[in-house]
């Protein structure tokens, strides 16, 4: 029986590539019956790297154990942000760079966690360790990973790791990293060929914090006011997803990939746990400034999670 390897819900670069990366190591390793799959369509800025790398995109499942009874988890833990079914099939791995949270299992599993930019960081040190060879287009799809969790090394969750492996990855996909990655991140920001309902949900995870659901979504922007225009079927959107799905706050952090900022938008009853966390007031638009602030994984869901359980 196949074992499927995903990544999380809405599933980003980093998450679908290495999906594919880490069903290349089982297979080195002798795990031949395993295929790479997807908790959802590529964004846009996957789909660019899919397409630059001739890479066909996995397909998507809905549901694990009508086909399976073992899965393997790359860059998630969390059971929400999961395939529905998780607890209906053996977790024989995982592999990821977050926060550990409500995770359990019946049977023993291999798990690597590493505190670093990128689960496809992680993967490429597994790479190493067995002297496993790294074709040139899986090369691409792991270097583009990278570039999407550090944003090309800037964001604060890059790491020495990053900086020594990316330019190692760019040498053997045969690409030039500055101009490549802009180009890939710049793929992700047109925003007028969003709907509102893929700006909110488009790259979202929820997350439980002091019993509360927190759903927290991010999108990459070149301009802040393209954000700002849509600011009102934006906050629409949000409150319609809260409501069917019972979260009790959603979040959205557009972030501006060539200055390193995001402004707050959000909807629910805990907005002071927003102004607690990040130390600062709603303006009268009902945005949140927050300079500096790129990074979902480690300048917004701790400082939250902190906010909530004080």
């Amino acid at each position: 029986m196949t074992t499927l390897i995903f990544g999380h819900q809405n599933p980003d670069t980093d998450a679908l590539t290495s999906a594919i990366s880490f069903a290349e190591f089982q297979r080195q390793l002798g795990n031949t019956d395993v295929e790479a799959v997807a908790l959802g369509e590529p964004n846009d800025e996957t789909k660019f790297v899919l397409d630059y790398f001739k890479q066909t995109a996995p397909r998507v499942i809905k549901t694990a154990a009508n086909e399976t009874d073992t899965v393997m988890l790359v860059d998630h833990n969390e059971p929400q942000q999961s395939v529905a079914d998780i607890k209906d099939v053996t977790v024989a791995a995982v592999v990821d760079h977050h926060r550990i949270a409500g995770f359990e299992t019946a049977a023993p599993l291999y798990y690597r966690a590493e505190p670093v930019g990128s689960t496809n960081s992680i993967i490429y040190e597994l790479f190493q360790e067995k002297h496993f060879t790294i074709a040139t287009q899986l090369a691409g799809l792991m270097a583009s990973g990278i570039i999407s969790d550090t944003l090309l090394l800037k964001s604060p969750t890059t790491t020495k790791l990053e900086r020594q492996i990316l330019p190692e990855l760019a040498k053997i996909a045969g690409i030039d990293l500055q101009t490549y990655g802009l180009a890939m991140l710049k793929a992700g920001t047109n925003l007028a060929a969003k709907s509102d309902l893929d700006i909110v949900e488009g790259d979202a995870k929820s997350f439980t914090m002091a019993g509360k659901t927190v759903r927290i979504g991010q999108v990459n922007v070149v301009d802040l006011t393209e954000i700002e225009a849509r600011q009102g079927a934006i906050e629409a959107t949000m409150k319609a997803e809260a409501e069917k799905n019972g979260y009790d706050t959603f979040v959205l952090i557009a972030t501006d990939i060539l200055n390193s900022n995001s402004l707050g938008l959000a909807f629910g009853a805990d907005l002071d746990k927003l102004e607690a966390a990040f130390d600062v007031k709603f303006d009268a638009a009902h945005r949140l400034a927050l300079p500096g602030v790129v990074s979902r994984k480690k300048q917004v869901v701790p400082p939250l999670q902190k906010a909530y359980e004080a």
